[in-house]
């Protein structure tokens, strides 16, 4: 059977083409790729390199594609390196390794060993000699602790009944105590009911006190300034009327000292005396009457600044019988919270008293 002819493909990873068919009349080789311009031999070799790459697990650079022989230059370097690093750690690792089967074979490395051991085991021993005696002072120790234990518990029994004894005398002692507190707050808030009702009463007749003084206190004050008022005008009235009949004498006296003086000389300088007589008269009685005028507004004016300041007085007595007003009405709601609360802690030991 004759054998089937193998039918040649581009040379380039992957490509199925035949190869490009030589040119009539050209010696040589045949080409191995085919029409494709990007199949030739470089780019088949990158080609290559880089299924390689893929198929290991490495990831080809651009320059180890570009200079495949630079890079491998440098790779090989860098592996001779590494080469002679593995060396020297080799040697190392031989020379432990020769020194390790040397120790195992050396007699007196076992007898080191075994000594060791024995020594190891002799301590083991004495420790574990020391432990059993400890075990056996702790087991000592738990015995007595546990016969004091048994005693504890028995003194805690007697205890337990005595406190319950205790417990039931304080019991009944509460119950005693309830009942008088009870007693006492009921009481204390009838007493403070009492205190309350005097309170009220107390302030009311304050308020009523306060309240009269200060209406006969300003009717005292309106009275006296009425009378005050009345003699200042009475006076001045008088003033006025002593200055005017003073000044009709001087006017008299000169008129007849003027008449006189017409008869003789003598006479008119008597008159003249006379008449100088009048008008000092005159004047020093227009000079009393404006001291009795200055003395009437002055007495006024003092007057008026007593009216007033006695008026302040009853302002003020009545601010302090209001404020005395004010504060019997707080003691009066501070009593009533206390009663109020008293009552509130009855309520409270009732229900307890009940409930025990």
């Amino acid at each position: 059977m004759p054998a089937q002819a193998t039918t040649a493909t581009c040379r380039f990873p992957g490509c199925q083409n035949p190869p490009e068919q030589p040119e009539p009349g050209q010696s040589g080789r045949p080409p191995s790729y085919c029409a494709d311009p990007g199949h030739n031999r470089v780019t088949a070799w990158r080609e290559r390199q880089r299924l390689a790459a893929e198929q290991s697990g490495v990831t080809l650079t651009d320059a180890q594609a570009a200079q495949p022989v630079t890079m491998a230059r440098v790779s090989s370097a860098e592996m001779v390196r590494q080469a002679a690093a593995v060396a020297r750690d080799l040697q190392t690792i031989t020379a432990q390794f020769s020194t390790a089967v040397t120790t195992l074979g050396d007699p007196a490395a076992a007898e080191a060993e075994v000594e060791s051991a024995r020594a190891a085991a002799e301590q083991r021993a004495v420790t574990a000699e020391a432990a059993q005696a400890d075990a056996e002072r702790r087991a000592v120790t738990a015995s007595q602790l546990r016969a004091a234990a048994d005693e504890a518990a028995e003194e805690m029994a007697a205890h337990l009944e005595s406190a319950r004894a205790q417990a039931e005398d304080a019991r009944e002692q509460m119950t005693q105590a309830a009942s008088e507190h009870a007693a006492e707050l009921e009481r204390i808030a009838a007493e403070a009911q009492v205190r309350v009702a005097a309170a009220e009463e107390a302030s009311s007749a304050a308020i009523r006190r306060a309240e009269e003084a200060a209406e006969d206190a300003a009717s005292q004050a309106q009275a006296e300034a009425a009378r005050a008022a009345e003699r200042a005008e009475q006076a001045i009235r008088e003033a006025r009327a002593q200055a005017d009949s003073q000044v009709r004498d001087a006017e008299a006296a000169r008129d007849a000292a003027a008449r006189e003086a017409a008869h003789s000389d003598h006479q008119a300088q008597e008159a003249a005396q006379r008449v100088a007589t009048a008008e000092a008269r005159a004047a020093d009685a227009r000079d009393e009457t404006a001291r009795v005028r200055q003395d009437a507004s002055r007495e006024r004016d003092e007057l008026r600044a007593a009216l007033e300041a006695r008026a302040q007085a009853l302002e003020e007595v009545a601010a302090g019988l209001r404020t005395r007003a004010e504060r019997a009405e707080r003691d009066l709601d501070a009593a009533r919270g206390v009663e109020a609360d008293l009552r509130t802690e009855l309520a409270r030991e009732r229900q307890r008293h009940s409930e025990a």
